[in-house]
């Protein structure tokens, strides 16, 4: 500024002390949390761990940003709020950023990586590079357990990814009224932390597809747990025939799934639906003799042996009859499992499935993993999962 003065400002002493107003300001920054993330990355290796899945192409005599800095920069930058690539043009001056990824702060010759750099990275990530990163997820999820758990739930939930523009394999999907991605993320249903996840089109997945998944991912698990029990949830997008076969087929391995309702099923749950509706209809109209509130819903479980004519065998089927003021809502749900009663199994192990929808929103919007605007689908599904590590 034209009139600044360098020089210290004085004021009357209070308290004892010298007050000086300095304006120059220095190296200043509000990023502390980087730093932060810096420590719990040096003992978790995260960031090591994704550098070693991906193969560094550039000629080693032009590199001056390695690749775990690349990546511990982004990753910090899209922790701190910074989700934007276009962010690390301001950032790359920041000196917590500097110190986050070990660079003198001050030094103009040690600056960080542009928007530009990240955008090469970003394309130049191969389908081996994609399925290495997921595996490496995957590790670091496993290395978070100090010993193999005796059980765990593996809750595999897809999720809108709007698009506003001509990416790769962007479709209209008509459940979600929008052009979108529908990515897959799995989720740890115990401690809800992600376990991995697939950028995939905007259609609605095939059990093909969805077997071919869980599939990897359970023989990845078996390696380094093979005693421990795996129960597979999820609603009826997952439900098909194929990827049921793979969860109640194998040893230790199980499944409960959201059942989509169907002439033949909502026969069966007819009984149970009428006798919910008649004790609903008869607490409402002797609810006024003991307060003017009226009950809610009068709930009712029954179960089945239902087989579908794509199913390779008959499963057990838990129905819900649900009936409220505003009609009968009932639900099914498929298992294979045996022992828990109807109502634990529908209250107690299926809809907990809704903690996963809050994990995915947390990675959703306070880590935008929904930055996918890049021209190509690898680039996206790199973006993704830069968000998810974060």
């Amino acid at each position: 500024m034209l009139y600044s003065t360098p020089e210290q400002r004085r004021f009357p002493p209070l308290a004892g002390y010298t007050v000086r107003a300095d304006c120059e300001g220095g190296a200043l920054s509000s990023d502390f949390g980087a730093l932060v993330l810096r420590g719990i990355d040096r003992q978790i290796g995260l960031t090591a761990r994704l550098a070693a899945a991906v193969q560094d192409k550039r000629h080693p005599c032009y590199i001056d940003h390695p690749l775990r800095d690349l990546l511990a920069q982004r990753i910090s930058q899209i922790a701190s709020g910074y989700a934007d690539g276009n962010d690390a043009n301001s950032l790359r001056h920041a000196p917590m950023f500097k110190l986050s990824v070990e660079r003198s702060p001050l030094e103009p010759e040690q600056h960080l990586a542009s928007a530009p750099t990240f955008s090469r990275l970003e394309h130049s990530v191969d389908r081996k590079d994609l399925y290495r990163l997921t595996q490496a997820l995957v590790d670091h999820f496993i290395a978070s357990s100090p010993e193999p758990p005796a059980a765990m739930v593996l809750d595999l939930e897809h999720s809108d990814d709007p698009t506003h523009g001509q990416q790769a394999f962007t479709f209209y999907n008509h459940y979600y009224r929008s052009y979108c991605y529908l990515p897959l993320f799995i989720c740890a249903g115990t401690s809800h932390a992600l376990v991995t996840a697939y950028l995939r089109p905007g259609t609605r997945p095939t059990g093909a597809e969805n077997a071919m998944i869980v599939v990897r991912l359970l023989s990845y698990l078996r390696r380094h747990w093979p005693q421990t029990h795996i129960l597979g949830r999820g609603d009826s997008h997952v439900a098909t025939p194929e990827v049921i076969d793979v969860m109640a087929n194998r040893r230790l391995t199980d499944c409960v799934f959201g059942l989509a309702g169907n002439a033949v099923v909502l026969r069966h749950a007819a009984p149970v639906l009428q006798e919910a509706r008649r004790l609903h209809q008869q607490r409402t109209a002797t609810a006024p003799a003991y307060g003017p509130r009226l009950p809610v819903s009068r709930r009712r479980y029954e179960e089945c042996s239902y087989a579908a004519a794509s199913w390779s065998r008959p499963w057990r089927v838990v129905l819900k009859a649900d009936v409220m003021a505003a009609g009968a809502n009932p639900r099914v749900v498929v298992t294979s499992l045996a022992a828990p009663p109807p109502q634990m199994l529908y209250e107690d192990l299926y809809c907990a499935r809704g903690h996963c929808a809050n994990d995915i929103k947390a990675v959703k919007g306070d880590l935008p993993s929904d930055r996918t605007s890049a021209t190509t689908f690898l680039a996206n599904s790199m973006r993704l999962l830069l968000a998810c590590a974060a």
